[in-house]
């Protein structure tokens, strides 16, 4: 019989794309209010990597990276993922998302991001939520799996989930 072992608290990370630039500050001070302050922030960049959002949302796509202070229990991801969709009904127009809020987490050993979609590589969490390991951490530095998203795979955003894994890694020892 093996001991039963309670995971280490997490890294909570959102990835937010719009067409509208203007609501990045607005959106990042919600988020703020709900789950503290802010520890990380990349810089804007062009989503591009896919049109799957284009009809919804139009083109030109821009998308940053954040991460939080505080860090998360893993109980709390499916409630999280929850209230980011509320969030982006909120701002909807016509029905059609003008935002975009992916929540995930890192840990130690890997990059997991929340979704509502099942898929054979998709654990579910309750609540309408799935858990989608992402990336996963192996000689210094995250790697990319056969589904990880394209801008997740990127020179560029491993760079950026490398340093908030580093934040992460600090705050572990002071606990």
């Amino acid at each position: 019989m093996g001991t039963i072992q309670y995971p280490l608290p997490v890294k909570l990370i959102m990835a937010i794309f719009t067409r509208q630039l203007e609501l990045f500050d607005g959106i990042e001070a919600k988020l703020e209010e709900e789950y503290g302050k802010l520890d990380f922030k990349s810089s804007i960049f062009d989503f591009d990597y896919t049109d799957y959002y284009q009809d919804e949302m139009g083109p030109g796509l821009k998308k940053k990276f954040i991460s939080f202070k505080n860090l998360i229990k893993l109980e709390k991801v499916n409630s999280i993922k929850n209230f980011t969709n509320v969030l982006e009904e909120k701002y909807s127009i016509k029905n059609k998302r003008v935002i975009n809020i992916d929540p995930g987490y890192i840990s130690n050993a890997q990059l997991v991001l929340a979704s509502t979609k099942n898929f054979f590589h998709r654990i579910y969490l309750g609540k309408g939520i799935y858990a989608e390991v992402t990336l996963f951490f192996k000689e210094g530095t995250f790697q990319p799996l056969p589904w990880t998203y394209p801008d997740y795979k990127v020179e560029s955003s491993i760079n950026i989930f490398n340093k908030i894994r580093g934040i992460y890694r600090e705050q572990l020892v002071q606990l």
